[in-house]
């Protein structure tokens, strides 16, 4: 194995360990990838992360196709694959039942401008994606409409997914999207919640696109 295919994969455990002992991603729910060049590392369908291993990653090429001997791909691995295809900038993609995400999702409810975080995803709210049985293409062609202009959504009684420039990234940000959906949660259990507006939340898209950085003009 070369050094980065052991980094990436490597890389991957390190995330499923902090999903599943953190309970973002319980039992054998959920799924992460990772690109790597002409396709992507994905977890295997059916392994608990807290069993995964290098040599049960299994790599699947643009075409959707795995190695013979390699193990099942998680049955999501469609929407790992399209999600490469549309936004060539995504570097790993984290899919997630987290508890307060999924209670949203499950009511059918998007994650609105109710906190100015909300942005940290890139857009002004964090939608829904519409239900469709999971592994089809039907629920593939769902979650890359809803990622279009931002890098998280739920999905309709299943759960969340968020994406990155790498899998770190895409896991930081599930972790976002939980907390998130927990102080949503929170808010609506005292009443009606005040939204903020689509300017106010435009202008905190605009600064949390530098917000972070350390460089400094010259």
């Amino acid at each position: 194995m070369n050094s980065t295919k052991f980094s990436l994969k490597q890389q991957m455990i390190k995330a499923a360990m902090s999903a599943s002992a953190s309970g973002l991603s319980p039992g054998r729910s959920g799924n992460m990838s990772v690109r790597h060049e002409n396709g992507f590392f994905i977890t295997p369908s059916g392994l608990a992360f807290e069993e995964l291993c290098e040599e049960a990653i299994v790599f699947v090429d643009d075409n959707g196709k795995t190695g013979q001997n390699d193990l099942l791909p998680s049955s999501e691995w469609r929407f790992h694959l399209d999600i490469y295809k549309h936004f060539p900038e995504t570097g790993g993609i984290v899919h997630c039942h987290s508890r307060h995400a999924t209670a949203l999702a499950c009511a059918n409810r998007e994650i609105p401008p109710f906190h100015y975080m909300v942005a940290v995803a890139g857009g002004t709210k964090i939608p829904l994606a519409p239900y469709a049985l999971f592994g089809t293409q039907e629920l593939s062609d769902h979650v890359v409409a809803a990622l279009d202009g931002t890098r998280a959504a739920l999905l309709a009684h299943h759960g969340q997914i968020a994406i990155g420039r790498d899998l770190p990234a895409a896991l930081e940000l599930a972790y976002e999207v939980e907390e998130l959906a927990a102080q949503y949660v929170l808010a609506c259990s005292l009443g009606p919640v005040e939204l903020l507006s689509g300017e106010q939340m435009q202008e905190v898209v605009k600064r949390f696109a530098t917000y972070g950085r350390q460089d400094r003009a010259s």
